[in-house]
Formats: structure tokens, C-alpha cells, sequence
């Protein structure tokens, strides 16, 4: 059963997800929020952003054939809070949104994402700086003010589980920043 962090991150995500902000997830909402998250970071491996923009054309594949009841092509509201928990439907795709995102976080390689490269995606992805700043500190940066990879990627993870409560990733719900 979904917490109530859970179901409030759905509805931030259902937001974020609706790029363009007509109240419906389409396909065209994953190109742009795609195109606005790899230009945040012009510095960034060419192979990693073709890997974040096919993660996402799979999460828009996967939300269309899982969630898509009425078959119009758009994902509603109604249906996107109705599966989008079912861990065994989103596991594989989250996963690689999550390898994918982090990854492209770390244009050195070094396994380990900096500040102002984690604040330039999240915000391109459309999250508030201020929740943005306390998930960075919430993940315990260490080495010069940076994350590590995996961190970033399982508080991806984490925050699309529907039993998880008190997550790092809970501070990207507006008025939940500390």
C-alpha cells in the first residue's frame, strides 16, 4: 500500500511529467523535458544524454501500454495515479531512468556527481531549487561537495516505491525542503 510521501510524490511527478503543462502526459512532454534536461548540461558525455533521451522515450512506452485505459494516446491524471506504484510494472524502466539520469550527472567519470551539475538536471527536469539544494544535502555529500552516483540513483529508485516513507527523495515535494 502506497504511503502518503508516496502518493504525494505522484502527483509531483505527474507534474513534472506534463512538460508542457496541458494536464495530460504525452509523448511530446518526454521529448521536451528530455531535450531540457540534456541542454542543462552542455559538458555532458554525448553518449550519456542519448542514453537519458532513450530512457525516457522507454518510461513514455511504458506508461502508454501500462496505463493508457482509455487508448487515446495521453496519460490522464486519473490514470497515472491509479498503477504508476505497481513496482512490478515501473521496476525496469525506473531502473534505467535512474542509472541513466545519475549517469549523466558525472561527465568526468569519476563516480561522482557535483553540486551545481545535480541542481542543473533537477531543475531542468523541473524540480524547485530550494527542495533541489536539501535532496543534494539529504544524500550526505562528501569529496568536495559531490554524490555519488549510485547514491543519486537508488534515491531514484526510492522515491518511485510506493512502501517508502522518510526518503531523501520526500524533500522534492514542495513545502518539505528542511
Amino acid at each position: 500500500m502506497p504511503t502518503a510521501a508516496a502518493t504525494d510524490r505522484v502527483g509531483l511527478v505527474f507534474s513534472l511529467f506534463d512538460a508542457d503543462g496541458n494536464g495530460v502526459i504525452e509523448p511530446d512532454d518526454f521529448d521536451l523535458m528530455g531535450r531540457r534536461v540534456v541542454a542543462a548540461l552542455p559538458h555532458g558525455d554525448e553518449d550519456a544524454k542519448d542514453r537519458l533521451l532513450g530512457a525516457l522515450q522507454g518510461y513514455w512506452q511504458t506508461l502508454v501500454t501500462e496505463l493508457d485505459t482509455d487508448g487515446d494516446g495521453r496519460i490522464s491524471p486519473e490514470e497515472f495515479t491509479a498503477v504508476v506504484l505497481d513496482p512490478q510494472r515501473f521496476d525496469a524502466t525506473i531502473d534505467e531512468f535512474a542509472r541513466s539520469l545519475s549517469a549523466l550527472g558525472d561527465p568526468d567519470g569519476d563516480g561522482l556527481v557535483t553540486r551545481p551539475d545535480f541542481l542543473a538536471l533537477m531543475t531542468a527536469i523541473g524540480f524547485d531549487d530550494r527542495n533541489i539544494e536539501a535532496l543534494f544535502d539529504a544524500f550526505g555529500p562528501v569529496d568536495g561537495d559531490r554524490v555519488p552516483v549510485a547514491v543519486w540513483a537508488e534515491g531514484i529508485r526510492d522515491y518511485y516505491r510506493p512502501e517508502k516513507a522518510g526518503i531523501p527523495g520526500d524533500r522534492l515535494v514542495p513545502g518539505t525542503a528542511a
